[in-house]
């Protein structure tokens, strides 16, 4: 069996870590990664915005993780670490540290499609150069940026989300939005747009079992919406209560809001879709696996546990590797991911 040595570099440069942590937590936010290093390793350096890649091994050519030193902490012993990924410019902090452009009647996204636009956000912004759109690719289905008019100071993070919202795509049985997420390519951090993965018939990339590859598993039990009252167009609206379920998972509510729909009836039935989508998708996984660090986000694994009603095909969200220079552990977040209600309602322009 091949020996794992977790490697990381600073502007390219190995260096001597003591531990760290990486976390992933998916869904757009900042990947970041701690370690520690010794006081004759980085106490007479500038540290401040160097590049830092962290790779699982030492034979690696593309890192888990390329980011950009934000913070140090020094002790009497040791010097701490904290990078951000290129992410980190759109999400850190309060408002005022949060990457914002300006868009006006000369300056905007107008007519763009979403691919387009975002890389047009990131240039407008000056982060193209810490996050690449070389692959970035479109929405399933395409659709114009135009259907969200943007002026003003707008938040680069904020505008993405808004834009992918509105790409729904209606081919399955499930509506499935699409997501960004970075990935590298052995240089450079790319922005790539996917659609959100059909749990049902995407390729299954690797299998967790309970007696096998996961150390430990923790499931979480989501809150079932078991009363849901949709509203439609004019005003009507219609409410779904399942009783059975209200006994068991107690009386939480859910509101929406649906201007396709026209009577009563036609709420009624869409409440009780919602409803039955929250029941059939309510687990969600935290697990500390054996294998599976190279897994990225809405890649789809299997889980098989002793209760069947457990096991089943997740979505990867998030990923936590503790990392010293002689191994590692790994955590997964996993889940099938209720549907939204921006999920159900395509937008306007579609």
């Amino acid at each position: 069996m091949t020996e794992i040595i977790p490697r990381v570099c600073i502007d390219g440069r190995d260096v001597d870590f003591i531990k760290g942590t990486y976390a992933n937590p998916g869904s757009m936010s900042a990947a970041t990664i701690s370690f520690d290093l010794s006081v004759s390793e980085g106490v007479t350096k500038k540290l401040w915005n160097k590049e830092v890649t962290f790779y699982l091994n030492q034979n690696d050519t593309v890192p888990i993780f390329r980011g950009w030193i934000k913070r140090t902490k020094p002790t009497f012993n040791t010097i701490g670490i904290i990078a951000e990924d290129g992410l980190g410019y759109m999400v850190r902090g309060g408002e005022m540290e949060k990457a914002k452009v300006v868009l006006d009647n000369f300056s905007n996204i107008d007519g763009l499609t979403v691919g387009a636009a975002i890389t047009k956000l990131l240039k407008l912004s000056k982060l193209n150069n810490k996050v690449k759109t070389d692959y970035i690719g479109d929405t399933s289905p395409k659709i114009s940026s135009s259907s969200i008019y943007m002026r003003g100071e707008v938040s680069v993070m904020d505008a993405i989300k808004s834009l992918l919202q509105k790409a729904i795509n209606k081919g399955g049985n499930i509506p499935r939005t699409n997501i960004a997420k970075l990935i590298d390519d052995g240089t450079n951090s790319q922005l790539v747009i996917e659609l959100e993965s059909d749990l049902d018939n995407d390729t299954i990339v690797h299998v967790f079992t309970e007696h096998d590859n996961i150390a430990k598993l923790d499931i979480v039990n989501r809150k079932v919406p078991t009363v849901v009252t949709v509203t439609g167009k004019n005003g009507v609206s219609g409410r779904f209560t399942h009783d059975t379920a209200l006994e068991a998972y107690d009386r939480n509510f859910l509101q929406a809001t649906n201007d396709t729909l026209e009577s009563p009836a036609e709420c009624r039935d869409f409440a009780m879709k919602l409803f039955e989508a929250n029941l059939k998708l309510q687990y969600e996984y935290a697990i500390q696996v054996f294998e599976g660090a190279y897994l990225s986000e809405n890649e789809v694994i299997r889980v098989h546990t002793d209760e069947p009603e457990y096991a089943g095909n997740y979505r990867v969200i998030g990923k936590k590797i503790n990392f010293s220079p002689t191994g590692f552990s790994i955590g997964l977040s996993l889940n099938k991911k209720p549907p939204t209600l921006a999920e159900y309602i395509a937008s306007r322009d579609n």
